[in-house]
């Protein structure tokens, strides 16, 4: 690898982020933009996150992770998600 060339996630790894995201937000009953101000981030930011657009930072996670409750191998892990599986 050049060192030009940045290292990305597997696609696989930014859509289970994407959809846990999502599905944990929706279970606290947030907006995006909730989410967004509880974090100290954009809007548009955590709709690019749960869109699969953005690769996020590591401290990003754990901020997304703790003002939703849950740890960071919980946003990163794949699960199946039925709306009021998730409290």
């Amino acid at each position: 690898m050049s060192e030009r060339q940045l290292r990305k996630p597997s696609r696989e790894l930014m859509d289970i982020l994407a959809d846990n995201l999502r599905a944990y937000r929706k279970s606290k009953h947030l907006s995006q933009e909730e989410l967004a101000d509880m974090c100290d981030l954009h809007r548009t930011y955590v709709g690019s996150v749960e869109r699969g657009e953005r690769n996020v930072t590591l401290s990003s996670l754990e901020t997304l992770a703790s003002a939703l409750g849950v740890s960071v191998p919980e946003l990163l892990t794949k699960r199946a998600f039925e709306d009021d599986d998730i409290r």
